[in-house]
């Protein structure tokens, strides 16, 4: 299987923020979830795949192909979704559709038609009058109705309330039971990866701490709860991230085996979320 999505040692430097040798690759038939605090860097990255910024050095590719070199055929097969919506909020959205698919080669007002029916939009009301989660099943109309084979998404669920947002999860869904394409989901919002992703690329600091399959992730990471009686310099060395409390302590290890070959029955390991790893990840040290 190839990859659809390919970053290699990708660097980007600002006055006060730097993205350092990114790399990751995202296969075609897949969801990655790509996650991080704020200022991460997840929407430059997001940013460099689509060439909104220029790259210092490193190479991007996006279907096998150079994404400045093949800039413009590579977009023809990129659905982008962003958090906000950039669409003439006078227009209806027949209107808009109409605006928008003058840029597409492989444009199938078909495909647009079944969509807004499968969404329940109405054709002729206004952007404007469009709910947030209206607009972003308009955005997705728009980018599955032009035979893309990769869909970008930068926050899609944000400010969804939980009806819509996993509405919009379930399309995502049922769309990679149907086509062979990929979506790079970036998201704060780590259950909803926990739904959907097959990976998850972790970026912290404009670094990449770790990009892995989510079921990976699930075996490995783990929560570690114990009496701080536990705890010495070097055991603490073996955690990622500790808190301690009057009661005992709370730690993340990335090797659960391991953990439990050390403490044994003295401990108690829980599955570790996704906001579990960010977190300790990001505090990292003791007293999370």
């Amino acid at each position: 299987m190839s990859n659809i999505l390919e970053l290699k040692n990708v660097n980007k430097e600002y006055k006060d923020f730097s993205l350092n040798n990114v790399s990751f690759a995202l296969e075609e038939g897949y969801i990655m979830g790509l996650i991080g605090p704020n200022g991460a860097g997840k929407s430059t990255t997001i940013k460099l795949i689509m060439n909104l910024v220029k790259k210092n050095s490193g190479g991007i590719k996006i279907f096998g192909l150079d994404n400045l070199m093949h800039e413009k055929e590579i977009k023809q097969k990129i659905g982008f979704v962003y958090d906000e919506n950039y669409f003439y909020e006078e227009l209806t959205i027949l209107e808009m559709k109409s605006i928008i698919a003058r840029f597409y080669k492989e444009w199938n007002d078909k495909k647009f038609n079944e969509y807004i029916g499968d969404f329940n939009l109405m054709p002729k009301k206004k952007i404007k009058d469009l709910l947030k989660g209206m607009k972003m099943k308009f955005s997705l109309a728009v980018a599955l109705s032009h035979n893309a084979k990769l869909i970008v998404m930068d926050e899609p669920t944000s400010g969804l309330d939980p009806v819509f947002r996993r509405e919009i999860l379930d399309i995502l869904y049922t769309m990679m039971q149907n086509d062979k394409m990929g979506i790079l989901f970036s998201t704060h919002i780590t259950a909803d990866l926990e739904r959907i992703a097959d990976y998850i690329t972790f970026l912290n600091n404009g670094n990449v701490n770790f990009s892995l399959p989510k079921d990976e992730i699930i075996e490995n990471y783990a929560m570690v709860k114990g009496d701080k009686k536990l705890l010495d310099k070097d055991i603490k060395k073996e955690f990622i991230g500790i808190r301690e409390n009057a009661y005992g302590f709370e730690a993340l290890t990335g090797n659960a085996k391991n953990a439990k070959r050390l403490f044994g029955n003295k401990i108690l390991i829980e599955k570790a979320s996704l906001d579990d790893i960010m977190v300790y990840s990001v505090r990292g040290g003791i007293n999370v």
